[in-house]
């Protein structure tokens, strides 16, 4: 990881602290809630630009890992959520809506590097990514219309109308502009000059998005502080059984230790940016929603560190019993 990938949460942190302060000078907040979305989409286009839709076809060469990454993703992760939002967030709709969205979009960039820190299949991992976007690009307004719905005032055409706006529409641009540098740059320099420059600038343009969305809510966030402490409680809750049900299902289809990490982090990381914005188009009327998906990032970069140190611990010390022979000497 570089710097800005290192300190993401430190940077994350400062947004929140930065924006907050400057949300109390008159003028500040109507500013601030207009760069809001710019900013969200500058980190999209970043992100999507990064995505090679080429390695679609690799995921079929190891059905176990990629058809149980995709059934945890897409059926277990979202019943989860509803659960763990009746069981802590009963009272607090907006937050349980939050809940859901952070629950239902899979990563689609970062766990890549905690997957290679912790030794596992990348390749593997990335095949899993365009179909980690593809599916909650369609997914991601069922899930809101049927699980949020019931929640809070969702009218269909605003649900779709945010879904293209904050997911087509870079997704498109990204392509566009990935396409068009191959050709005239060449791939090499794709991936040598311009994919590592994206993974900061999702970054710092994340870090602008919620600095300008504490700006715009501070008044919100002072009157509320408790409640997004609250939401840490299932956050943290989808991660350990996440964890364990992908220790039991690597031990039930004989993941070998590379596998199961990369499986592991593809069922625990989460596409918080994305539904972030989603959030911010979809719910105007409802801050807390969008504020609630702002906890992401600072639980999932912490966690996520941890988790890829528990697999070094359980590789080191042969724990896994799949396939001992070999591991100290991969990566």
């Amino acid at each position: 990881m570089d710097f800005v990938e290192k300190y993401q949460t430190v940077f994350v942190l400062l947004a929140i602290v930065g924006g907050l302060a400057l949300g109390q000078f008159p003028g500040v907040p109507a500013v601030a809630d207009r760069l809001i979305l710019p900013f969200l989409m500058v980190m999209l286009f970043a992100a999507f630009a990064g995505i090679s839709f080429a390695r679609l076809r690799d995921a079929f060469g190891n059905r176990r890992v990629v058809g149980s990454s995709l059934l945890l993703n897409f059926v277990w992760s979202p019943l989860l959520a509803v659960v763990l939002g009746a069981v802590f967030l009963r009272d607090h709709p907006a937050l349980w809506v939050g809940l859901i969205m952070l629950m239902v979009t899979p990563c689609t960039d970062w766990y890549l590097i905690f997957t290679d820190i912790a030794g596992g299949d990348v390749p593997l991992a990335t095949s899993i990514l365009p179909y980690n976007l593809v599916l909650q690009l369609i997914l991601l307004p069922a899930y809101l219309y049927v699980f949020a719905g019931a929640l809070v005032e969702l009218p269909l055409g605003v649900l779709l109308e945010s879904v293209v706006l904050v997911l087509v529409v870079p997704l498109v641009l990204g392509g566009v502009a990935r396409w068009g540098l191959i050709r005239t740059k060449g791939s090499e320099w794709l991936t040598r000059r311009f994919l590592p420059k994206l993974s900061p600038i999702q970054i710092v343009f994340l870090s602008l998005a919620i600095g300008a969305m504490f700006a715009s809510q501070g008044e919100v966030i002072v009157e509320n502080p408790e409640l997004l402490a609250l939401l840490a409680i299932p956050v943290v809750a989808f991660y350990a059984i996440n964890l364990a049900v992908g220790f039991g299902v690597g031990s039930v289809l004989s993941f070998s230790y590379r596998e199961m990490v990369c499986f592991n982090n593809t069922i625990l990381s989460r596409n918080s940016p994305t539904a972030l914005a989603i959030a911010v188009v979809a719910f105007p009327d409802r801050p807390l929603i969008p504020l609630a998906l702002v906890i992401g990032p600072l639980l999932e970069l912490p966690l996520l560190g941890l988790i890829a140190q528990l697999h070094l611990a359980i590789r080191n010390h042969d724990r896994w019993p799949l396939d001992p022979a070999g591991l100290l000497g991969r990566n």
